[in-house]
């Protein structure tokens, strides 16, 4: 028996362009964190000065974090769809247009959930960058955790 290769005819099918249509109009994210610290990382990497992301209550709390701890230069929160948007300006450095955020590093993901106590969170960049934790307390820094006396989830490690 010789392998045959069959082609089957593609003019009748036209398979490939529902499913391209129902991709492009419904995308679905499985882990929204990662795809917020994406969009923010893929507009720095093409020096874009605005990014819009779709918006969730921890998104928000992850967005004032960032502008309290200069690493964003505005953000403001858009009710426009039934989601809302996230609409954030980003900060470069004025002289060598660098961004101001080196590094954003995901740590707990769906698969592998990392949690800390007050007493385990490890020291970013030797003291230089954030985490941002997931407490029962609310969303915060890693030091107003310690503080607080509150561990919870690693989101994630800003830089």
């Amino acid at each position: 028996m010789e392998f045959q290769n069959k082609i089957l005819p593609t003019a009748n099918c036209q398979l490939p362009t529902i499913i391209n249509k129902v991709f492009n109009r419904y995308t679905m994210v499985t882990d929204p964190i990662a795809d917020f610290l994406t969009r923010i990382r893929n507009a720095q990497m093409a020096n874009h000065r605005i990014v819009e992301i779709p918006a969730s209550n921890l998104k928000r709390r992850m967005t004032e974090i960032l502008y309290d701890k200069g690493y964003i230069l505005k953000y403001k929160f858009e009710d426009d769809t039934k989601q809302g948007v996230i609409k954030i300006a980003l900060k470069y450095d004025p002289t060598t247009k660098e961004p101001a955020i080196r590094s954003l590093e995901r740590v707990s993901r769906p698969g592998l959930r990392q949690y800390a106590s007050p007493v385990e969170f490890k020291r970013v960049k030797n003291g230089l960058g954030i985490a941002i934790v997931s407490t029962s307390k609310g969303v915060m820094t890693d030091k107003d955790a310690k503080a607080q006396n509150v561990g919870g989830e690693v989101l994630c490690h800003v830089y």
